[in-house]
């Protein structure tokens, strides 16, 4: 059992907790200003050595910083490139400032929870003038989610009991963004002040090619007796390079184009080898992703007059149009390169109110061609009444 001892320091009485380990080396804490400190640790220790979850102090007093370069090694070999470039960032400018020198048993569940809420606070001047806004949902899940996973190593290392990240209750929540469709005219006119890039803008808005798969087609992949694309890479710009890849869903899929975007792309390829890209930058490399204010895509779409929209919105204009075609959701999914039908049901669900303000319609049509006879209303109650 533990015993506790009081000394005398030039701050005053002090208490000291002897204890011995699981494997029974004797082991001490000192440093209590109290007795029921002292009494609270010695009891924990006990409890811990009970339930075989005693770590010893020593192997918790290495830091976070320490601790991130193995995690972050492992997610650059598990993760592609866009995504570990985000969590690269997000380390450096969000948790390492904060977190890269504590101890990992200095890591409590309150300390993260304020973190987590001034990550997310406005910062204001002497006026109450905002000086710079609090960080968004997506910013802050991903800072903590690089905390919490750097001390689920440590857990799983046996370096401390539990992991004091988990379990928050303040983390903010992502709000759904509302997908912008276009329609066809809208589409024709910005095709239009696209210019030289008119035949890229119809491949979004048409077969709803997320950006690094379209810039990353090349000329084989086009299968023009048959009317089809083979999209199998993603070309992602991390800061000032590409990065190819394979799609988001690491698979292959095949791409029906309409005759109207084929010629469009059969101009883009002529005089080009197999293996040279359809959409190429100024280099003959990858295109650059236009600049958000005064790149070409958004010069175009003012020109055109018509929604702002970014390039991936037109991924979204493609599924609008292809379920007002009337593309069952399983094509569509297989077009767009989802997991499964319910996902691109849940990502465009707005897309089928229609079908669903049909089933009373059509519920209402297999009843009467049944042959039911219609419910008669019920008859008016007696209202006499007896003498």
């Amino acid at each position: 059992m533990a015993t506790i001892e009081s000394y005398e320091t030039s701050s005053g009485k002090r208490y000291m907790v002897r204890f011995r380990t699981p494997d029974r080396t004797q082991s001490k804490k000192r440093g209590f200003k109290t007795k029921r400190d002292a009494e609270a640790f010695a009891a924990t220790v006990e409890v811990e050595k009970m339930r075989g979850e005693y770590v010893p102090p020593s192997l918790g007093r290495i830091t976070v910083g320490e601790l991130a370069p193995e995690w972050l090694a492992r997610k650059q070999v598990d993760t592609k490139a866009s995504t570990y470039n985000a969590i690269d960032s997000s380390w450096r400018t969000h948790v390492e400032p904060r977190w890269s020198s504590t101890r990992i048993a200095d890591s409590k569940l309150g300390t993260v929870e304020r973190w987590i809420a001034d990550m997310g606070r406005d910062e204001l001047d002497d006026n109450e003038e905002i000086v710079q806004k609090g960080s968004g949902a997506t910013v802050v899940i991903r800072a903590y989610g690089i905390l919490a996973g750097i001390l689920d190593d440590a857990v799983k290392n046996g370096r401390i009991a539990k992991n004091p990240a988990r379990g928050v209750e303040n983390l903010p929540r992502k709000t759904k963004r509302r997908h912008k469709y276009l329609t066809p005219d809208d589409v024709a006119t910005l095709v239009h002040e696209a210019g030289q890039n008119g035949a890229l803008v119809l491949v979004l808005a048409y077969c709803g090619l997320r950006w690094g798969e379209a810039i990353g087609l090349r000329v084989r992949d086009i299968d023009f007796l048959r009317r089809r694309l083979t999209v199998h890479e993603n070309a992602v710009q991390v800061r000032m390079k590409h990065v190819v890849g394979t799609t988001k869903g690491d698979k292959v899929r095949s791409v029906p184009v309409p005759a109207f975007v084929l010629d469009a792309v059969a101009k883009q390829c002529e005089g080009r080898g197999r293996e040279d890209l359809v959409f190429p930058g100024r280099d003959g490399e990858h295109m650059r992703r236009p600049v958000s204010h005064s790149g070409w895509f958004e010069l175009a779409v003012r020109r055109a007059g018509i929604e702002r929209v970014t390039p991936h919105d037109l991924r979204h204009t493609a599924a609008s149009l292809a379920v007002a075609a009337g593309v069952n959701v399983k094509a569509l999914q297989r077009m767009l390169g989802h997991a499964s039908a319910a996902m691109t049901l849940d990502t465009y669900s707005d897309l089928f109110d229609e079908d669903l303000d049909a089933v009373a319609v059509v519920l209402d049509h297999a009843y009467s061609g049944a042959g039911v006879p219609k419910m008669c209303p019920p008859k008016p109650a007696d209202q006499s009444v007896e003498a």
